[in-house]
């Protein structure tokens, strides 16, 4: 695990309520597939559109939130699985629910020409990788100057006074980005210095989200003077025309994998193995990369517009088995001292 990133370094660099169903215009005869997921809401229909060209006789219907919610409600479902599949949630998330023992083997049409880290070591594997999605800082230079801040240039920059009040980052128990943050700032500072440096930022916070996004389209809107939040949603964001200047920390910046399971005990195995052999081929990692700058299938990923420079090299060593071994206990533990501020949800 702890080497995964060394691998990705290779990749050619280059470019969230729940129970809520989209369906779209295919034959009244199509099967149903249930599929979790915290893909931006944006982004679904495009994914559905383009599976259904291929497979028009498969509906999809999303239950899509953020990622803590998506895996929450997952877990809680674990004696009465809803799902047949997930497509696009976190490969730390979806290792807590293979190590419960959730999730259906199975080896795609194509894997092989996948790299071989965007993958599950097991042979068959249990999940399959999309893409990376990378913490970032999203600074509204309008508001910035408004205030008199100072861009940032590492995490510790933000633990100083001058920033009370001005930042929003995402609650990790809500959301994958938030916790993705956690965890790295944990493997970057050591346990006993990431927590002291929580317990700073957490003076600064303005409020926590339940969305890794949001903090950055509160920025993108002024909102906010600084979100932190993820590097493509910042890209979006000033490709839209927002004043944003994207920050990569100079001590390094969490990142996770989307991914894709089955969960098992569907019953519709046949049509969600069809799904899952599509979610890996050229043309949804195609896709993928419209939003991302590493994907899983090599020679695909092509530079998307704004995506900050650097941003491999920015990408900490992360240790996912230390993320999702303890991800029950660090989430405990940010309940415990941050929640009084979080977003009413």
């Amino acid at each position: 695990m702890k080497k995964l990133i060394n691998n990705i370094r290779k990749l050619s660099l280059g470019v969230l309520g729940l129970g809520i169903g989209l369906l779209f215009a295919i034959p009244a005869s199509a099967e149903t597939l249930t599929v979790y997921t915290a893909v931006e809401a944006e982004d679904l229909k495009r994914y559905a559109t383009a599976f259904n060209e291929d497979h028009p006789d498969i509906k999809i219907r999303w239950v899509r939130d953020s990622t803590g919610i998506v895996t929450a409600k997952l877990l809680a479902e674990k004696n009465n699985p809803r799902a047949d599949v997930i497509w696009g949630l976190a490969a730390t998330s979806l290792m807590l629910l293979q190590s419960e023992g959730m999730l259906q083997s199975y080896s795609p049409k194509g894997l092989g020409k996948l790299d071989t880290k965007f993958r599950d070591s097991a042979n068959p594997p249990s999940w399959t990788g999309m893409d990376a999605w990378i913490a970032a800082v999203c600074v509204n230079t309008v508001e910035a100057k408004r205030y008199n801040l100072p861009i940032p240039t590492s995490w510790m920059d933000l633990t100083d006074p001058v920033y009370k009040g001005h930042l929003v980052m995402p609650n990790p128990n809500s959301s994958g980005t938030g916790f993705l943050d956690v965890s790295s700032w944990l493997q970057i500072y050591g346990k006993l210095g990431g927590w002291q440096f929580m317990d700073n930022l957490h003076e600064n916070i303005a409020w926590y989200t339940h969305s890794g996004s949001k903090p950055c389209k509160q920025a993108a809107r002024g909102e906010t003077p600084i979100g932190i939040s993820f590097a493509f949603r910042g890209a979006k964001s000033k490709a839209a025309g927002a004043p944003l200047e994207i920050v990569l920390p100079k001590e390094g910046v969490g990142w996770d994998m989307e991914a894709t399971a089955i969960m098992k005990g569907t019953k519709k195995l046949s049509a969600a193995q069809k799904l899952v052999d599509w979610s890996i081929t050229k043309k949804a990692n195609k896709l993928y990369n419209q939003g991302y700058a590493v994907v899983a299938y090599p020679g695909i990923a092509k530079p998307v517009k704004y995506f900050p420079a650097g941003i491999l090299e920015a990408m900490i060593d992360n240790d996912f088995e230390f993320a999702a071994v303890n991800r029950k206990s660090i989430l405990g533990e940010w309940q415990k001292r941050y929640d009084a501020k979080s977003e009413a949800k």
